[in-house]
């Protein structure tokens, strides 16, 4: 009777499993244009993201550019602990940790205060007109966003000019290391406020207009309504953005840093990112960068999970 029994059992969790393969694949059949869409998508990871991986071996390794990754000596942690007692490794950790905390503290509201303010805003074209203005920046290259504080800010640029014009002495911004981190995060706001921004806006798109009329009856006032809607109804994708965010805390855009750096605000601009980049291209040690690359990744993953564990508990929100 239990043989029957387990039969029966066994027998029933085959058909389901061979129903829902069925149903799968003929959603697949059916829908296999937006697969194909996936395509060029799937080879880019796999080439450009995952084959690389191949290559993080020789952080373990004496590479070797002559013999190859395979034939070159193993040596274990030996770069880890190199760069762990490094007399760089200090500062290049407080440089990325402060810059980069500073630009996620200072930049993650700004994007959150724009999307409010162009959704509260009844006029129609205000609206589109700022949207678009805070929104074209995003499409300006590092390097010609550099370029442009260089001219404005450089001796002879033109705020130094206009000082000047009042009477005042000239001052070399871009050379003072007490204006570099101010210069990079108010750069980066200005030129990724609207570009984020436009993920808020959809997020409050998404409210319902009933709740904004049954506050309205209650006699909930404009703050009132952002502060009881708005800002409850987009918490959730603040705060996936936020883990988001995270993960990139030693991950700070090498294109900027390296393009501001100058012998003069060394001590400041200094980070993982531009050491890893003198250390392998300028000075060829292939295997020591590595380990350093390998490290940076391993500890933005570290901090990832653990910022996103507390953001469940605190908010039942998480990635995963």
């Amino acid at each position: 009777m239990n043989d029957k029994n387990n039969t029966i059992l066994y027998n029933r969790v085959v058909f389901k499993k061979r129903k829902k393969y069925q149903i799968a694949y003929k959603y697949l059949c059916n829908h296999w244009q937006l697969y194909l869409l996936l395509v060029p998508s799937i080879i880019y990871l796999l080439i450009f993201r995952y084959y690389p991986m191949y290559g993080i071996q020789i952080a373990f390794k004496d590479f070797n550019p002559g013999i190859g990754i395979t034939q070159s000596r193993w040596i274990g942690l030996k770069y880890f602990e190199l760069f762990l007692q490094s007399p760089y490794f200090s500062r290049l950790l407080i440089n990325t940790l402060t810059l980069s905390s500073l630009y996620i503290v200072s930049s993650f509201p700004v994007p959150i205060v724009l999307a409010i303010s162009l959704n509260e805003c009844r006029n129609k074209y205000l609206r589109k007109s700022v949207q678009m203005v805070t929104y074209m920046p995003y499409f300006i290259s590092t390097v010609v966003l550099v370029s442009m504080m260089m001219q404005m800010f450089s001796p002879y640029g033109l705020i130094n000019n206009f000082m000047q014009f009042l009477g005042l002495n000239k001052i070399d911004i871009m050379s003072k290391s007490s204006s570099f981190r101010p210069m990079y995060i108010l750069s980066g706001i200005w030129q990724g406020s609207g570009y984020s921004a436009v993920v808020y806006i959809a997020a409050l798109s998404g409210i319902s207009g009933e709740l904004y009329e049954a506050a309205t009856i209650d006699g909930a006032s404009i703050f009132q309504k952002i502060w009881f809607i708005d800002l409850p109804s987009i918490l959730p994708t603040a705060v996936i953005l936020l883990i988001l965010n995270s993960g990139s805390v030693l991950n700070v855009g090498f294109e900027k840093v390296f393009l501001m750096q100058n012998p003069l605000n060394m001590n400041i601009s200094d980070v993982i990112s531009t050491y890893v980049y003198r250390i392998g291209l300028e000075s060829a040690q292939f295997s020591f960068s590595t380990a350093i690359g390998l490290f940076n990744s391993v500890i933005s993953t570290s901090i990832i999970i653990c910022v996103n564990k507390i953001a469940k508990k605190l908010s039942n929100t998480s990635l995963w």
